[in-house]
């Protein structure tokens, strides 16, 4: 944290003397920082103006995840919703957040199955009954970010897969409700890890949530496989996903160099993934996109 006299200007840009704003604020973080916790940069902790912006851009990825909500099935190729996303975003003012980032070269990750993340549409993919379809929406809305992903289950499938999608959403918010001012990111992580392995399935190490809305990956990472109590301080204002890849067998997984960005399962095995993007606030936490 920047140091700042009590007299000047806040650092939150309200205005007020930093003594009668944020001073407090920062006070309380001196404790856990001299304990050695990581403590949030003010460039994390988002404005009211700030988040009202985020918002907006969260209620068009929305829409996106409801649009494809309405039409997938059985026999919908992974173009067709990558189709869908970009349309339906640029309908409404803004940019698909994955495309052109980093190369990616679609507006939307579709994984199936053992794809645990990552997964590049195709015309060629059509999807098939009993499978299950991560589809990973992230949007730009004057220059603020949202981002999250749902699952779904095409046609009929197996009662095996159908509850690793509903054990991985419920893990997803047993990290969700762990989430207080003042705790840390690894309480997330803990609880999310609990309940994945309490039900017989194993968390992806590799890959986390992260902090998003001003940018689209930002501190703080956030693991589903910490350990309560370490990490980043969560403080009122930051913004982050929640969304743990949970697979059906181990944990490994490895990295396709083909396309250079999808993600499997090294056993094969089928993986699920949710994401919710959450603010932190005084109270505890706001879903700002599901």
């Amino acid at each position: 944290m920047t140091k700042i006299g009590r007299n000047d200007p806040c650092w939150c840009g309200s205005g007020k003397k930093y003594k009668k704003c944020h001073a407090a604020f920062d006070a309380k973080l001196m404790d856990p920082a001299f304990n050695g916790h990581p403590v949030p940069d003010h460039r994390l902790i988002l404005s009211a103006e700030q988040i009202e912006k985020i918002k907006a851009s969260a209620a068009v990825n929305k829409g996106a995840l409801d649009y494809v909500a309405e039409r997938i099935g059985v026999g919908t190729t992974t173009q067709e919703i990558d189709d869908w996303v970009h349309e339906y975003t640029v309908s409404h003012g803004a940019i698909p957040a994955p495309l052109n980032y980093e190369g990616y070269p679609k507006s939307v990750c579709t994984s199936i199955d053992e794809v645990v993340c990552h997964g590049i549409p195709s015309s060629d993919r059509v999807l098939k009954e009993g499978e299950i379809v991560n589809v990973d929406c992230s949007t730009i809305l004057d220059g603020y970010y949202s981002d999250s992903s749902r699952m779904f289950c095409i046609g009929v499938v197996s009662p095996e897969k159908k509850r690793l999608v509903e054990v991985t959403r419920e893990a997803m918010y047993k990290g969700l409700e762990a989430v207080k001012p003042y705790g840390f990111v690894g309480d997330i992580g803990a609880a999310v890890k609990a309940h994945a392995e309490a039900n017989g399935y194993s968390v992806v190490r590799e890959l986390g949530g992260h902090g998003v809305g001003l940018e689209f990956h930002d501190d703080p990472f956030v693991s589903h496989v910490a350990d309560a109590g370490e990490g980043m301080v969560l403080v009122p204002g930051m913004m982050f996903t929640i969304e743990p890849m949970i697979n059906m067998g181990e944990a490994d997984v490895w990295f396709d160099d083909s396309d250079g960005w999808t993600v499997r399962t090294v056993d094969g095995q089928p993986s699920a993934q949710w994401e919710i993007q959450v603010l932190v606030t005084t109270e505890g936490y706001e879903v700002i996109s599901d």
